[in-house]
């Protein structure tokens, strides 16, 4: 994506704007996490709960990314790794989950699936328009872009889950799904604490410029 790293002038999130379109998306992302929680639940859906954790991953990043808005570079990457780091975690536990599921019980109720999975792809694809012109900010903007993104990717992955599971009769498409998100919360991951780490570095050779 254009505008990852190292450039100068990056968007900081100081703008009326920027803030009244985070706070609707963390209404978004908050009342989705709620939605597809019990949903996946309810469908005995890997993907769906993968999602949900998601929703309540950026929900607190949305947050965390508010709060720091306006503050010095060392916070605003400071944060930035962290959101890095818990995208890590999640990750991690998504596929730790998917290998225990492979080996228990249940097939994921294909319907259930679908209609959870079009209410949240609306959702995020309202995210996504709303935050599209903030994509290519600081690592503490970016971070907010690149989960609102990966909500989009993987409620469409949802459905094509709910679509395998249907036409197969098999877990293992809502399987494939979930295991697919996880490593998109890796990458996204790793991007952020790329980005981060080198404006810290920039930060640090200029700090003695502007004391």
């Amino acid at each position: 994506m254009s505008g990852c790293c190292g450039h100068n002038a990056k968007f900081d999130g100081v703008s009326k704007d920027y803030k009244r379109r985070l706070w609707i998306v963390i209404a978004l992302n908050a009342v989705m996490f709620a939605v597809e929680t019990g949903a996946g639940q309810l469908a005995r859906s890997q993907a769906l709960q993968a999602d949900a954790l998601d929703f309540l991953g950026d929900a607190v990043t949305y947050g965390l990314s508010l709060a720091v808005i306006g503050a010095s570079v060392r916070v605003r990457t400071n944060a930035a790794l962290a959101k890095g780091a818990s995208l890590m975690l999640m990750g991690a536990w998504v596929f730790g989950a998917t290998v225990y599921r492979v080996f228990v019980a249940g097939i994921p109720e294909a319907e259930i699936m679908g209609i959870v999975g079009v209410l949240a792809l609306a959702a995020n694809m309202s995210s996504v328009l709303l935050l599209v012109r903030y994509k290519d900010g600081d690592a503490n903007v970016r971070s907010v872009w690149l989960c609102s993104r990966n909500d989009a990717i993987g409620n469409v992955a949802v459905m094509v889950a709910a679509l395998g599971v249907w036409g197969t009769a098999t877990g293992w498409p809502d399987l494939i799904v979930a295991a697919a998100m996880a490593a998109l919360f890796l990458s996204s991951s790793f991007q952020i604490i790329r980005q981060a780490l080198q404006e810290q570095s920039v930060f640090a050779r200029h700090a003695p410029e502007h004391p």
